[in-house]
């Protein structure tokens, strides 16, 4: 079998991957209540103290006889030259000294190639990877829309379009303080917007396959401070993302046709968005695997190992 590993901004995660099946282990970093997330100081010293927890509990449940033979490792946000966040340094140290240690190969990817490695496997959408293919890379910090070709056996992912200022992540999160929600606040808004029926968004201008959401955190600050209704601010919020994402995959469908769409990022497990896009040409992975990119890390790793 092969590891994977995954220190972001957000999360850390282990996996192995043996050509079938796969198994994770992940915690989010710990944030304290009121704030948006961690500076990178904070988020490297939480991935050095929890990666041997994790690390720990995946061999554990591992089986008796299997050998790794390859480490994978999420090394930069995006596969681009400059992309650079200093929390991968902590995955990429490990895996550098587990891979002299074994002795076995070791494959760097980016946090992006393993987001849409991840939605495809646990989707059973893996022929994708041979295949053009348009993607959404939805989180915390990311809000873009690629353009998706093969590249060996990994993928190489190009932005056509996104947000021009904030994340959806960044929206929904904010949303959520605003709210008096934990973060992440991804899943209590989704939650709290079920309790509401109101039908009320606001049309985001889509040019060039951009767009902007700051103009819909005014209105969400705007609507709290009026009192609206907590149930009736949450759907608003994930009513307008889900509205532009609908209109930008629009847009891209008409410049690319009959690609396949896949969704991968923490967002892309809203169910709004997901009731949003219905059909085969739409791609969710389980939301377990939405977060989680150390799955997705593994499996590249595993097409890297093979081909040597």
């Amino acid at each position: 079998m092969v590891l994977g590993i995954d220190t972001s901004n957000y999360t850390t995660s282990v996996a192995f991957y043996d050509g079938a099946e796969g198994k994770n282990c992940s915690r989010l970093l710990d944030v304290k209540p009121g704030e948006l997330g961690l500076r990178q100081s904070d988020a490297v010293f939480a991935h050095v103290k929890r990666l041997p927890e994790l690390v720990s509990q995946l061999v554990g449940e591992k089986r008796s006889g299997s050998q790794i033979r390859a480490i994978g490792v999420s090394t930069r946000p995006r596969a681009v030259n400059g992309s650079y966040m200093p929390c991968f340094l902590v995955g990429d140290s490990l895996a550098r000294c587990l891979g002299a240690v074994l002795q076995v190969p070791v494959f760097s990817f980016s946090h992006q190639q393993g987001h849409i490695a991840a939605s495809l496997w646990s989707s059973n959408r893996m022929d994708l990877l041979k295949k053009k293919h348009l993607a959404w890379h939805l989180s915390g910090g990311t809000t873009e829309l690629l353009l998706v070709e093969p590249d060996g056996q990994s993928v190489q992912a190009t932005k056509l379009g996104g947000t021009s200022d904030i994340s959806a992540g960044q929206l929904v999160d904010r949303t959520g303080k605003l709210l008096g929600l934990a973060f992440p606040a991804g899943k209590e808004l989704d939650r709290l917007s079920l309790t509401s029926q109101s039908n009320e968004t606001f049309p985001v201008k889509v040019k060039n396959l951009t767009f902007s959401l700051s103009g819909m955190e005014n209105k969400v600050q705007k609507m709290a401070v009026q009192g609206a209704n907590p149930g009736d601010i949450a759907r608003f919020c994930l009513g307008c993302i889900c509205s532009a994402i609908q209109n930008t995959t629009a847009d891209a469908l008409r410049m690319y046709p009959d690609y396949p769409v896949v969704f991968s990022g923490g967002v892309a497990s809203n169910t709004m968005l997901r009731e949003t896009f219905q059909g085969n040409s739409f791609v969710f992975c389980p939301p377990q695997y939405a977060t989680d990119n150390a799955m997705g890390v593994a499996v590249l790793t595993w097409l890297q190992e093979e081909k040597i």
